[in-house]
C-alpha cells in the first residue's frame, strides 16, 4: 500500500510537470490552462491527503488543516474540468462568463469548508481526519465536521453534474471521435453523481447518530469505481482513437514506401534530375523517421518519371503488360533512340484521390520485380 501511495504521488507530479511544460508553449490555451488546474490541484493535494490520512502534521499543519488542503485542491481541479468543458462547448468571451459564475460555489464551497476546520475542537481534530478511512468510526454529532465533509461532497456532486450537461451539450456537435469521447465521459459522470449524493447523505445522517447502512454505502462505491474508470476511458479515447489512426496511416504509407521501390529505383537510374531531394540511402530502409514526406516524394517522383518516359512506352505494343512497355521504353530511351511521340496517361487509377493513384503504382511496381 505504501509502494502504491509513492507511486501516484511520482505519477502525479510528473503529470503536473509534463502539463507545465505544455503550457509554457501555448500559454494563452484556456483548455490547457483548466486541464492543468485539474493536474495542480490533483499533484498538489496528494501529499496532504497522504498525511490526513495517516493522522499527522505536515509541514507544520495539523491533519485537519491538511485535509481541508486536499479537498480543496480536489475542488479547484473539479473547477478546472468544469472549464475545460465550458471553454470546450462555448466561444471564448461566453466561456469567460460562464467561468466566473462557476467560480462562486468553488469560492463558497472553500470559505464554508475553511470556516468549519476552524470550529472543530483541537481534540478531536485528528479523529476529525480520519473519518474517511474510519468505516463509520469517528465523532459523531459534531456540526462542523459534518458540515466540512458534506460541503466537500457537495461541491463534487455539483461538480460532477455541471460536468455531465456541458459534455452532453458539447458532444452534440462534435466530431465523432470525441463525441464518443465525450458520451463515454458522461456515462461515467452519470455514476458518479449518485455515488457523490449518497456519501453527503451520508456525512448528515451521521451528526444524528444514524449512519447509512452498508448495503447503500457499498452501492455508492459499486457506482464510483466504473464511474472513474469510464470518465478516464472517455477523456483519453479521442487522443488514443487519433494515434491509432495516425499510426495506421503511417504504417500503409511505411509500406507503400517500401512497395514502390522497384519502380522509383528504374525510373531514378533514367531521370536522377526529378529527384525532389536527396538519393535514398541504404538507412532509410529501417529509418522510421520522416515516412510522410518519403513517402509524398516518392510518389510524385514516380508519377513524374512516368510521365518522362511515356513517349518512348508508347512506341511499344500496347498488347504487352505495362511492366513490360516501360523496361522496353527505358531501354530504348538509354540507348540514345530520340521519339515524337507525346506523352501519354500510364497506370491510371480507376478511382479518384491520392490513394487510388498509390494503388496502380504499387501495383506496377509488384510486376517490376
Amino acid at each position: 500500500m505504501e509502494y502504491l501511495k509513492e507511486t501516484q504521488g511520482i505519477v502525479a507530479l510528473s503529470c503536473l510537470a509534463i502539463m507545465l511544460y505544455l503550457l509554457a508553449r501555448r500559454p494563452h490555451d484556456p483548455r490547457l490552462r483548466s486541464v492543468t488546474g485539474l493536474v495542480a490541484g490533483w499533484a498538489i493535494g496528494h501529499p496532504f491527503g497522504r498525511a490526513a490520512a495517516d493522522g499527522r502534521w505536515f509541514l507544520g499543519l495539523d491533519p485537519m488543516v491538511c485535509q481541508l488542503i486536499q479537498h480543496a485542491m480536489l475542488q479547484i481541479g473539479v473547477y478546472g474540468l468544469i472549464c475545460f468543458f465550458v471553454f470546450s462547448a462555448l466561444d471564448d468571451a461566453r466561456a469567460r462568463r460562464q467561468a466566473l459564475v462557476q467560480l462562486a460555489p468553488l469560492v463558497l464551497g472553500i470559505t464554508v469548508m475553511t470556516s468549519a476546520v476552524l470550529a472543530i475542537p483541537d481534540d478531536l481534530r485528528v479523529a476529525a481526519a480520519l473519518v474517511p478511512h474510519s468505516l463509520g468510526g469517528g465523532p459523531t454529532g459534531v456540526l462542523a465536521i459534518t458540515v466540512f465533509y458534506a460541503m466537500g461532497n457537495g461541491y463534487l456532486l455539483y461538480g460532477f453534474a455541471a460536468m455531465f450537461v456541458w459534455a452532453r451539450r458539447y458532444a452534440r456537435g462534435a466530431e465523432p471521435r470525441l463525441r464518443r469521447g465525450l458520451l463515454i465521459t458522461s456515462t461515467g459522470l452519470g455514476l458518479l453523481v449518485p455515488a457523490d449524493a449518497i456519501f453527503v447523505a451520508s456525512n448528515v445522517s451521521r451528526y444524528f447518530g444514524e449512519p447509512l447502512p452498508r448495503w447503500l454505502l457499498t452501492t455508492a462505491v459499486w457506482f464510483l469505481l466504473p464511474g472513474v474508470l469510464l470518465c478516464c476511458v472517455g477523456v483519453v479515447y479521442p487522443i488514443a482513437a487519433m494515434r491509432l489512426s495516425a499510426m495506421r496511416l503511417w504504417l500503409r504509407h511505411l509500406r507503400a514506401y517500401h512497395r514502390l521501390a522497384p519502380l522509383w529505383t528504374l525510373l531514378h537510374q533514367s531521370f536522377p534530375e526529378d529527384a525532389l531531394h536527396r538519393v535514398p540511402s541504404k538507412r532509410d530502409a529501417f529509418s522510421l523517421r520522416g515516412v510522410h514526406r518519403r513517402y509524398y516524394r516518392r510518389v510524385i517522383e514516380c508519377r513524374d518519371g512516368l510521365v518522362r518516359i511515356s513517349p518512348y512506352v508508347a512506341e511499344t505494343p500496347e498488347e504487352l503488360p505495362l511492366a513490360d512497355r516501360l523496361r522496353a521504353g527505358l531501354e530504348t530511351r538509354r540507348s540514345g533512340a530520340v521519339t515524337l511521340r507525346r506523352p501519354i496517361a500510364l497506370a491510371v487509377p480507376d478511382g479518384d484521390g491520392l490513394d487510388a493513384d498509390v494503388r496502380e503504382l504499387e501495383k506496377l511496381a509488384v510486376a517490376l520485380r
